[in-house]
């Protein structure tokens, strides 16, 4: 298979171009080459997208909905294709990719579609004279993904983007190259201008050249913090409006009171989910001393349950990890949290067979791991390691462990577990985060935003809030009497 370029609604050619073999995490086997845009094919992407930018701002909000929604339609009508795709793109179990990316992916065309018809400014009266508001689009907008959920990514940036008349370009992770491809071409069977969702293959080079173009407007990025800072420096010299949604390294709280079947049950998805490869984790799981061994007996034993193996089972329940690169990655936060003193509860090794007995040597696997003794100052404590790795850690007060779980230089999510819907909200309150939750964890639903504080990120993602983000207000004042000049 080939990934090049999606660009005034249709596929380009691969003359001259720099490539790469984009490979399926769970064997190491080749997917297909990668073609990496270079300058022309950029140029190329902002004319068509300034041209469907062009018709697509004078579409009423309607309209604009009635292609949003048509696309949601059709990726739910190809679900086991993309699902499939983006299961060999990124090494997640099939039983993930079937219910959560794609349905998540049409979930936010669907309700930003149905919200395209209702935006709108405010009304002012004034003496002798009135004023409005027009929240008017940006232009053209770039989205840059990342790799651990590729469609869901790019349909969370395009599809406010396009509600509000704009148009996109889109660059998706160089490791999965895939599904963005699928929504482009969905995008035009639903009625969409060519060039109104656009296509770029690779990697930073291609980011910074999109962030540095004069006629892009908008750069929203799911990645690093490191490239975080990039984009935004780069941004910073022409204006453009950036959101940015970062790393973390998250708390989850458990106080004595908790549920503690589901407490484990959040933890098990704050740290094995897409084998731990999801920004938002909560992998510092802080528990109150009086049930700690509890919690941790229960947490250990179904840890120990999950079925690793060959993401295109739909009986696995955790793939491989996106590359060998990553995985060794990985295994080093793994060692220094040995080094540092911490103990290797379960979990933490390659393995060789899955749950049915199949040879997985080949794949990017790691069993899932559960560190416990640890200490707030150790490395596997403050850095986000992007993996299958929980961190346990006690504590006795909740001013204490309010204090613990806020020293971090990161504040994408948080949660709390407890019985006490009182000490929840005076908790979370007080936690330093932009997306938490209360007796659940890493539930995302469109019509909350998303983002962060602090060096998690700027701005937020869905709900109205998008909206936000993807328009610019325009004040009037309309005059209903005469000048009166003091000249």
């Amino acid at each position: 298979m080939e990934y090049t370029q999606f660009i005034d609604g249709a596929l380009t050619t691969n003359t001259n171009r720099e490539s790469w073999v984009n490979y399926n995490p769970a064997d190491n086997n080749p997917l297909g080459t990668v073609y990496q845009a270079n300058e022309e094919d950029i140029e190329a992407a902002v004319a068509s997208s300034q041209k469907a930018f062009q018709i697509w701002r004078t579409r009423t909000g309607a309209e604009r909905g009635r292609v949003l929604v048509k696309t949601a339609e059709i990726l739910r009508s190809r679900l086991e294709k993309i699902a499939l795709l983006e299961t060999q793109d990124v090494g997640k179990p099939l039983s993930e990719s079937l219910v959560v990316d794609v349905s998540s992916a049409a979930d936010a065309l669907e309700y930003f579609g149905g919200m395209a018809a209702t935006i709108h400014g405010d009304f002012v009266d004034l003496k002798n004279a009135f004023g409005y508001t027009r929240p008017e689009p940006l232009g053209i907008c770039a989205g840059i993904g990342a790799w651990n959920y590729p469609i869901q990514i790019a349909a969370w940036k395009a599809a406010p983007a396009l509600a509000c008349g704009n148009s996109m370009i889109f660059k998706p992770s160089e490791l999965t190259p895939a599904t963005a491809l699928e929504l482009a071409q969905a995008f035009m069977d639903a009625g969409a201008s060519p060039g109104l969702f656009n296509v770029v293959q690779g990697d930073g080079r291609v980011g910074a050249m999109l962030t540095a173009h004069p006629g892009i407007a908008k750069i929203s990025l799911t990645g690093s913090v490191a490239t975080g800072k990039k984009i935004f420096a780069g941004a910073a010299s022409q204006l453009k409006k950036v959101t940015l949604e970062l790393g973390g390294k998250s708390p989850l709280i458990v106080f004595e009171d908790a549920d503690i079947p589901n407490a484990v049950s959040a933890a098990l998805l704050a740290n094995f989910y897409t084998q731990g490869e999801v920004c938002s984790n909560g992998t510092r799981v802080f528990v109150q001393r009086k049930i700690y061994d509890s919690f941790l007996s229960q947490l250990r034993e179904r840890t120990e349950r999950i079925k690793v193996g060959d993401p295109a089972d739909t009986d696995t329940q955790m793939g491989a990890l996106i590359s060998k690169a990553h995985l060794e990655k990985v295994i080093g936060f793994i060692d220094a949290g040995k080094a540092a003193g911490a103990t290797l509860l379960t979990g933490g090794i390659r393995p060789e067979k899955d749950f049915k007995g199949r040879d997985i040597r080949f794949g990017n696997f790691l069993t899932p791991t559960i560190f416990t003794d640890c200490e707030d100052a150790m490395e596997i404590c403050k850095e986000e390691i992007f993996g299958p790795v929980l961190c346990i850690l006690c504590f006795d007060s909740e001013e204490e462990v309010i204090a613990r779980a806020n020293d971090s230089a990161y504040g994408l999510a948080a949660g709390v577990f407890t019985n006490d819907i009182k000490r929840g909200h005076r908790v979370i309150h007080q936690i330093q985060a932009g997306t938490c939750w209360i007796n659940n964890y890493n539930i995302t639903p469109i019509e909350l935003p998303f983002g962060g504080y602090k060096q998690s990120g700027l701005g937020r993602e869905n709900s109205l809030a998008a909206i936000q983000q993807y328009t610019q207000l325009k004040s009037v004042y309309v005059e209903l009497g005469n000048v009166d000049a003091p000249y």
